[in-house]
This record gives structure tokens, sequence and C-alpha cells, in this order.
């Protein structure tokens, strides 16, 4: 039905009126809440691949839209959000950054640090009235005996990662797994996650082996065929085994085992079928808007890096709203208290274990095109909450800072 000029003026009548009422209503006082951004910039290592080169502002631009995703709420509610970011490339400077944070009256702190640095920040006179959230250390030690209490951790520790890929193989039958070991510390400790998630779940390691070839002529014209050759040789007289699980965190060889082993079988751990907390091509529970929101801000897609950046301040702003307040102290609280809860495009909501700081979250399992499967597994069932089969869980927690 058209609408007539009197439906019209009585529109435009209603409309003046709402805007009187708004224009009526007494402002309200602004609370500004200071949130700090500490990051350890290091050099970009040059990429096995250049088909995706690592983003120079990888975390940080995550942070920045959990803030924009704040400030949104912030408009109803009375409350503005500030990030003051203190990017170093010194390591040596990371202390002197936090204690400038500190100065500052900032009390929350976003950490991408690693986790030499992040226990010197968390141990520092200065943060023990601050909360630290890392958003980059998978570190299971972190989570266990070297956890602090005024450190929360939102990215998935090693742990994690590990009992969410081996439950899905599991689930598969694919109870065999042939382990490739880099040569770093990272993919030593990794390693380490895989095998205690073997004896958790039931698998066999029927192979471990560490990975010395170094590939530096794979750019060669016949440089496939050596990686090629080196790959038949590394999986060459294995134990029968269902799949192969990479430990290679600095991504410089695990991409060259796929189709290239002696048996055919798949690949999965650091490359291939991979556990992490964010994935390109996630797209359920929501996860499409996010996706968009971030290209259109950064100019590409979020990382997990970014993601647990995201996290960790739109974190801070569910708590600055659920309390109505800016108080630091306050905030930081609520986000240890148990009605928090927030929402991660992960189908539940996610909420930090009071035993060691831990943000409990699904983990993806995710290949560069395909989302694959979602962790916790179906069948793995837990007396609280299933999300808490992966990980450490209070009865094995080796944490006493609490």
């Amino acid at each position: 039905m058209r609408e007539g000029p009197l439906r019209r003026r009585e529109l435009g009548s209603a409309l003046v009126g709402a805007m009187a009422l708004l224009a009526a209503r007494p402002a309200v006082a602004e609370q500004v809440l200071r949130i700090g951004y500490l990051g350890l910039r290091v050099p970009l290592r040059l990429p096995s691949t250049f088909l995706d080169p690592p983003p120079e502002n990888e975390g940080i631009a995550g942070a920045r839209l959990g803030m924009e995703e704040n400030a949104t709420t912030g408009r109803f509610t009375g409350q503005r959000f500030m990030l003051e970011e203190r990017l170093v490339r010194d390591p040596e400077a990371v202390i002197e950054a936090f204690r400038d944070l500190a100065a500052l009256g900032i009390r929350l702190v976003l950490a991408e640090l690693p986790a030499e640095l992040l226990l010197r920040a968390a141990d520092l006179p200065e943060a023990a009235t601050a909360t630290l959230l890392n958003v980059a250390a998978p570190d299971d030690s972190l989570r266990n005996e070297e956890c602090r209490a005024n450190t929360l951790h939102l990215p998935p520790s090693r742990a994690m990662l590990a009992d969410a890929l081996v439950q899905y193989l599991v689930v598969k039958r694919w109870r065999n797994l042939f382990l490739a070991v880099g040569p770093g510390e990272g993919d030593r400790l990794y390693a380490e996650a895989i095998r205690r998630a073997a004896r958790k779940f039931g698998a066999r390691i029927v192979a471990d082996r560490p990975w010395t070839h170094q590939p530096g002529a794979q750019r060669t014209d016949t440089g496939h065929l050596s990686i090629a050759a080196e790959a038949a040789r590394f999986t060459q007289g294995a134990s029968s085994h269902d799949v192969i699980v990479v430990a290679d965190e600095a991504g410089w060889w695990g991409d060259s085992l796929a189709y290239r082993t002696t048996e055919p079988r798949p690949v999965a751990g650091t490359q291939g079928l991979t556990p992490t907390i964010w994935a390109r091509p996630h797209e359920q529970w929501g996860a499409t808007q996010l996706q968009r929101r971030f290209h259109s801000r950064a100019g590409r897609w979020m990382t997990p890096r970014d993601h647990a950046a995201w996290l960790a301040a739109r974190a801070i702003g569910e708590g600055a709203t659920r309390t109505r307040s800016t108080d630091p102290a306050t905030v930081a609280a609520y986000l240890r208290d148990p009605r928090f809860e927030l929402a991660g495009f992960k189908g539940t909501r996610l909420t930090f274990r009071d035993w060691d700081g831990q943000l409990r979250q699904p983990v993806l399992l995710a290949e560069p095109r395909a989302l694959v499967s979602v962790s916790p597994q179906p069948g793995f069932q837990h007396q609280f909450s299933e999300l808490d089969t992966l990980g450490t869980d209070r009865p094995e927690t080796r944490c006493r800072a609490r």
C-alpha cells in the first residue's frame, strides 16, 4: 500500500519528537579505559613460498579491529577505549616499554611477546597490579609451572592444539602416527605435545624422526627433485602408519612432505591439516562477518595471531560493558569471574579457566582452503565442559600461582 501525505507527516512528526527526547536526555559522563599493546617486532623471515608473505602488522591489526568494535558499544554505554601501542624491535626495549605503559596508569596490556619476555614483564614490580593478556606465546609451561597470577592466555596452548588434532585422528581411526620433528625449539615442544596427546587418547607413534635436510636449493630448476628425493628417503622403511604429523612451527620444510612420501599418506600438524585458533576458510557461526570486517580494514585475511589479539581486545571491552566500569581492576576481576563469557564466532561461549588463565575454546582443524572439522570431537566427554578435554585439565595442572 502506498504511503499518503498524512502518513508521511505522522512519521516526520514522530522522528522530530524522538530527536527532541534524545536531545533532552542528560549527557552521560564519558569514561575512558586505556589499554596497552606491547609487541616485539622481530625481523620477518623469508617465507619458504612467496604466496603468503608474513604481514608487517600481524597481531596489532586484530587488536585495532577489536578496539573499533569496543568503541561501537561504548557509544551506548558512555565508555571510550584508547589503545596505547608500543611496538619495539629490540628485545631489551620490551621491559622499558612496559614500564612506560605502567607510568601512564595502564593496567591492562595485550602482550605479543615470546614466553621468556612475557615472564620478565609479568614479574616486574610495575606488573603487580596489572593484567597481561598473552596473544602470542603457545608455551605449555606458561600455563603450568611458569604460570603467573597476573597473566591470561588467549591463543590455544600447544597441548590444546595437539589434543584437538589427535582427537580427530582417533575419530577417523588413523591411530598410527609418523612424527616428523624439525630442529627448532618450538618444533621440539610441539612434538612433545603430540606425544602427550597420543598417550592421552590412545594413538600410537610408530615412527619418530628428526628432519635434518636443509632445502636451500628448492628454488633452483631441479629443486623439486631434490626435495622429492629427500621426502621419499625420510619416510622410507617406517612402520605401517596412517598419517604423518609434522612439527615445523617456522614453516621451513613441512610443506615439502605432502605428495612426496614413500607411502601415500595425509600430512597433518603444523602443515597440511592444521589445528589452529583461526583459519581463512572458517565461515560458520557468523565468522564470515568478522572475516569481511577485518579484510576491509587491514586489506588482508585475519591470521591466528590477529584473532588472538582481537579476542583480547574484545574480552576487555566485554568486561567493561558488563561491569559498567572502566576501572582496570574491576574489568580484570570480571574476566576471571564465572559469569564472564565471550563470543568468538566458534559456536559456543568462551571463558577463562580459573586454574591457569587459559581461554577455553574450540580449535579449528583446517587446510588452506577448507575447514575440515572443529574439536573437541563428538564422543570426548567431560564432567564439566567438553572444551576442557583440550589442553591441561584441572586435575593435571601444575600451575600454583592462584
